[in-house]
């Protein structure tokens, strides 16, 4: 009960601004006629905001409700990690930045290739959003054939978080001290779940010589191992 009165809280919370930068707009076309075509474009935007946030509400709400109906199939981690990783650096060059990915080894897992893409994927654009000084973000992937495990790293060079943030660091709604004001912290969120829906661990350290390293950890017991080495831009 507790945990839902918080969401209805910070839910609240995040529609209150754009609703009132909504507000705000309507009142500036009525005073000034003239400002029309900016204000259609602001209200456009704020309506993407609601939108966005209601998407990811629903994703979430879903996940924890198990009432994702996605089918199950054999999942290629090489090729949806290759894919990921691509895409990022399609972004990331942009700022010139790069992803690279220290491929030491894969798996095919049985699950729900959507989640878990979009899980890794938020992952990926978490580290390239919230380090920005971080020049290089580093995807480590490998497997435990004794433990059946597959592990996947996500490493930055950033300044890391506090301590005291990183409990909370997966929580809906969950900004640190540090963080961007964009976005509604609702990504982690969902990444925590989708990973656990498929029996897997997601941790989040800060590392020795600085920055953040957020860990998954998936069995691969039962599935296909492969064991490779490589480093893929």
């Amino acid at each position: 009960m507790q945990g839902q009165r918080r969401l209805l809280h910070d839910v609240s919370h995040e529609l209150r601004s754009p609703l009132a930068r909504l507000e705000a707009a309507a009142g500036l076309i009525r005073q000034n006629p003239d400002q029309l075509e900016v204000m259609i474009t602001r209200i456009e935007e704020e309506i993407s905001r609601i939108d966005r946030l209601v998407d990811e509400l629903l994703t979430l709400s879903r996940l924890e409700a198990g009432e994702l109906t996605y089918v199950e199939e054999e999942v290629d981690m090489r090729d949806l990690v290759r894919d990921i990783v691509h895409d990022a650096n399609f972004e990331a060059k942009a700022h010139e930045r790069e992803v690279i990915w220290d491929d030491r080894g894969s798996a095919t897992l049985q699950g729900r290739p959507e989640l878990l893409h979009s899980a890794i994927e938020n992952i990926i654009r978490n580290a390239l959003k919230h380090a920005p000084e971080s020049r290089i973000v580093r995807v480590e992937t490998s497997v435990d054939a004794a433990k059946q495990e597959y592990t996947l790293r996500v490493l930055d060079d950033g300044r890391g978080i506090p301590e005291e943030e990183l409990p909370d660091l997966f929580t809906p709604f969950f900004r640190g001290a540090g963080a961007r004001s964009d976005g509604y912290g609702l990504g982690l969120a969902i990444a925590r779940r989708s990973i656990e829906v498929h029996g897997g661990t997601i941790c989040a350290n800060n590392r020795a010589g600085g920055g953040l390293s957020v860990e998954i950890v998936l069995s691969s017991s039962g599935r296909k191992v492969a064991n490779a080495l490589g480093r893929h831009p």
